[in-house]
């Protein structure tokens, strides 16, 4: 399962404009810059640690210009940000990009690395032989994190972690569903239901216990509503009796495919949570990072 291929199909999607030719000569670079940096005879974990020393620490290797976490779209909602012709160029990244390409480039070397999920987040895991262990790699810092720290930052219930819907190495047919997760974005961006509801079916079928494909079916059922019928009848009275179960249809299933994910161990982040990692950024901003 080829996550580079996987990631350039989805941004090309995106923007039709995509050079994806241009992008894998990046990522061949990248490779290279990152073998030259691996001692010789290096087991997976030193490994690791060049490819992260290449890609976050200034040297002759990246020519002094490392790969940063974006603190001036901390939340992502610039969505050409997430693309990866747009991360190797601007070397500027997020929780979408940062982590993809540590796993692409990873996987190039032989490393057993996938994706895994927190709350709003993407990070890497990387299996290191000589603990028997999986390591997170916080890839928008260029370092390791501990499990706990995760569930503490982002408020990881028992019932999540119980459920595997969190922290979990992903398979790599469901990292997949991962990488798709910025094509439900821009389908909801375009206000496509449909199409929406055809990539959350895929990344369903890929991981059954996805819960942020789930939250995009049940908006991709919202926005049929409301292209159904919120927008051509005012009132729910005025739907023709003919089409009254269909509406009362979409109604349950959006309301259905919530509580799954709310069973799965799922919640909406807080507005507190939300204020006091906006108030970490600004705080990264006045120490002068970028």
């Amino acid at each position: 399962m080829d996550y580079a291929t996987a990631k350039l199909v989805v941004d090309q999607i995106i923007d039709p404009a995509t050079d994806v030719n241009a992008v894998r000569q990046e990522l061949d670079h990248w490779e290279h810059a990152v073998r030259a940096n691996v001692p010789a005879g290096a087991d997976g974990r030193r490994t690791l640690d060049a490819l992260l020393k290449t890609l976050y620490e200034p040297g002759p290797w990246n020519d002094g210009r490392p790969f940063r976490y974006d603190l001036h779209d901390p939340q992502g909602r610039n969505p050409a940000n997430k693309r990866l012709a747009v991360y190797l160029a601007t070397r500027k990244g997020n929780c979408v990009s940062m982590p993809i390409l540590v796993a692409i480039l990873g996987r190039r070397l032989g490393l057993t690395i996938t994706l895994a999920t927190a709350p709003k987040h993407v990070l890497a895991k990387f299996a290191d032989d000589t603990q028997q262990a999986w390591i997170n790699v916080e890839a928008t810092g260029g370092g390791y994190k501990r499990d706990d720290s995760y569930i503490r930052d982002t408020g990881i219930s028992q019932a999540a972690l119980d459920h595997g819907i969190y922290l979990r190495p992903l398979y790599p047919h469901e990292s997949l569903g991962v990488i798709a997760s910025t094509l439900m974005e821009h389908y909801a961006r375009l206000g496509d239901g449909d199409a929406m509801m055809e990539v959350a079916d895929l990344a369903l079928a890929a991981n059954p216990r996805d819960t942020v494909a789930m939250i995009w079916k049940a908006n991709a059922i919202y926005l049929q509503i409301q292209v159904r019928y919120q927008r051509v009848y005012p009132r729910a009275a005025e739907i023709p009796p003919t089409e009254v179960a269909d509406f009362h249809r979409l109604q349950r299933e959006n309301h259905t495919w919530f509580a799954k994910a709310h069973a799965l161990g799922w919640a909406e982040t807080t507005q507190d949570q939300d204020a006091r990692y906006l108030q970490s950024i600004e705080r990264e901003k006045a120490r002068g990072n970028q």
